[in-house]
């Protein structure tokens, strides 16, 4: 190997979407909207929930952290992808680098397994009601909790470690607007194979273990909800739910289609503009589809709503 190619990599410049400079301040107009409704939302969201007393319970609890977790994981790649957008430098250092990709990691996996502790929650509350106190305690979903953030971090903690003990010698140019492992790997001369191995594992056991428990929970509360003779009792089950399999079923799909997918029908343009899907887009749409489909969370925004004015109206 030549001198050239031996040469260490410190700094990798991150390519973005497009070259075109016409379309880099739309790109960004439309990117900052959606972050600034991504922060609104977000934070709207867990300042409701920690001031409203009759949200205090597990599915707001879970929710809360959902929203906490979709927070941190947009603002690990949206800053740095807006400055690119508008900087004629589009370098990220390699520490930095690093950084991003192990946040990402750790906040997906987390989004991920919330969302099958979610639906576990819903599980519980329709087939269990009785034992819902028990099942569900404070204490119980503060272990759960910490257990998802547990995986998370030893998951993406593997991954930054594996990638970054790779030598980047080829070239330093990341055909993405983050650091992500897939096109990481792409710039490696060295044998990536242990590293797309530890992909499939770890992020397809994450992935499918939170799609088993999520259908098995669904697939007892279909049942339950079936041999209820109550229509209105039946409408109220299903209310409590589509919120999340909204959710759900937009993440996942995402996750799928990125990471279960033939390895002939892999490309980084295509895979570019899905990564926007899953890190910018959806963390935007968690809270709107909380807020706009769940009376409690309606009601909850009222009263805090009308709370602010009276305090305002008193200090008037």
């Amino acid at each position: 190997m030549d001198k050239e190619n031996d040469s260490v990599v410190t700094e990798f410049i991150l390519q973005g979407f497009t070259d075109n400079p016409r379309m880099q301040l739309p790109l960004f107009i439309i990117f900052l909207f959606i972050y600034v409704i991504t922060v609104i939302g977000n934070l709207g969201m867990i300042v409701l929930i920690c001031a409203e007393p009759h949200l205090h319970n597990p599915m707001y609890f879970f929710l809360g952290n959902l929203s906490f977790a979709d927070l941190c994981c947009s603002s690990a790649i949206a800053p740095k992808m807006l400055a690119g957008l508008l900087a004629e430098s589009k370098r990220i250092s390699y520490s930095a680098c690093a950084v991003q990709l192990y946040l990402f990691g750790l906040f997906a996996d987390v989004d991920c397994l919330l969302l099958a502790l979610m639906a576990y929650d819903r599980y519980v509350a329709i087939c269990n009601p009785l034992h819902y106190s028990l099942l569900m305690s404070k204490r119980v979903c503060k272990q759960l909790m910490a257990t998802a953030y547990f995986i998370g971090i030893v998951d993406s903690m593997i991954h930054t470690c594996c990638t970054f003990r790779l030598p980047f010698c080829s070239s330093n140019v990341i055909n993405h607007f983050f650091c992500e492992e897939p096109p990481l790997l792409v710039l490696s001369c060295s044998d990536t194979y242990i590293n797309e191995i530890l992909i499939f594992i770890f992020i397809g056991f994450v992935i499918t273990s939170s799609i088993g428990m999520i259908l098995v929970s669904y697939v007892y509360i279909l049942g339950t909800i079936v041999r209820m003779r109550s229509t209105e009792g039946r409408y109220k089950a299903f209310s409590t739910c589509a919120s999340h399999l909204t959710a759900v079923g937009i993440f996942h799909g995402t996750m799928l289609f990125m990471y279960f997918r033939p390895s002939s029908s892999y490309s980084l343009d295509q895979d570019k503009w899905a990564s926007v899907f899953y890190t910018v887009v959806i963390p935007m749409l968690n809270p709107l589809i909380y807020s706009l489909r769940n009376k409690d969370v309606k009601d909850a925004s009222v009263t805090l709503e009308i709370g602010f004015r009276n305090t305002s109206l008193r200090f008037a």
